[in-house]
């Protein structure tokens, strides 16, 4: 599969996008679990209209998600840079860096989420959430991927938020997927497109650094031309307790999926049933 990787990583963006689009439909196809999972996802949160309007599309554009990795992954930092040929709302990160309390970037499962960090670290330090994959020579991959000169990896333990919270003290980046499905007791039910997700509360405790909240994530462009890169600040300020910011970081995330249903991750499985009543939860680094 590395090997695979590496010859990927040199086909022009365009072919891999053709490509994955291809994978995306086999995928589809071929997977049941998949299937089901991506139909129920759309369904729950946009509704059958949704689900024909959109289903189609996020087909195609999840294969694109991966045959591009190879691209983001393998080559040099500024190729990987340089796809991004759009840039909107840099003017949050200038007054957020001059404000000198760090930046907490949120970027969810929309659009080409792996280029996000890849991007920033050509501008400044930041320090990234990191859950190792089950699959060892992923892990290899996506740790020579992510490791660039001024990329720093955060394990998603104790010892993980520690190096963030220390980042965030030196007045600089992190970065996390925030509607990353968090283990089973770290995270809370809340309302996602109005139905419960098991949501993490780490973004929500990280505000409380007070580090400057930017939403953000990288539109895949047609026809291999690169990215849009999207920064928004929320449209809603981040107050109340734990529970009540993770509430409203999945109200920004649905306006962000809004802009572009279709570049959303709809595979992923967003809504895993409980197991159990919730008992409640201690407050806890995480």
């Amino acid at each position: 599969m590395i090997i695979l990787f590496r010859l990927l990583s040199h086909l022009p963006l365009a072919w891999l996008h053709l490509l994955g689009g291809v994978l995306g439909w086999l995928t589809w196809l071929l997977s049941p679990t998949y299937r089901r999972h991506l139909r129920e996802n759309l369904s729950l949160a946009l509704g059958p209209e949704g689900v024909a309007r959109v289903q189609a599309a996020a087909i195609g554009e999840a294969g694109k998600g991966m045959l591009e990795l190879p691209k983001i992954w393998l080559r040099p930092l500024s190729e990987t840079a340089a796809r991004v040929v759009e840039v909107s709302g840099w003017e949050l990160v200038e007054a957020a860096t001059r404000r000198g309390k760090g930046i907490l970037y949120l970027t969810p499962h929309l659009g080409c989420f792996e280029v996000t960090a890849q991007y920033l670290s050509t501008q400044a330090p930041i320090t990234v959430l990191y859950r190792p994959p089950k699959q060892a020579w992923l892990q290899t991959m996506i740790e020579a991927g992510r490791a660039r000169a001024r990329l720093y990896l955060a394990t998603a333990d104790l010892a993980g938020v520690r190096t963030l919270l220390k980042a965030l003290k030196r007045g600089e980046a992190v970065g996390m997927l925030p509607d990353q499905a968090p283990k089973e007791g770290e995270g809370r039910w809340l309302d996602f497109f109005g139905k419960p997700a098991y949501t993490m509360t780490l973004a929500a405790r990280l505000v409380e650094s007070g580090a400057t909240v930017i939403m953000v994530w990288a539109e895949r462009l047609p026809n291999g031309r690169g990215y849009h890169f999207h920064l928004r600040a929320p449209a809603r300020p981040l107050t109340g307790g734990i529970e009540q910011r993770a509430q409203q970081i999945n109200h920004e995330i649905e306006d962000l999926i809004r802009e572009c249903p279709a570049q959303y991750l709809w595979g992923y499985n967003r809504y895993k049933q409980r197991k159990s009543t919730p008992v409640a939860e201690q407050d806890s680094p995480r």
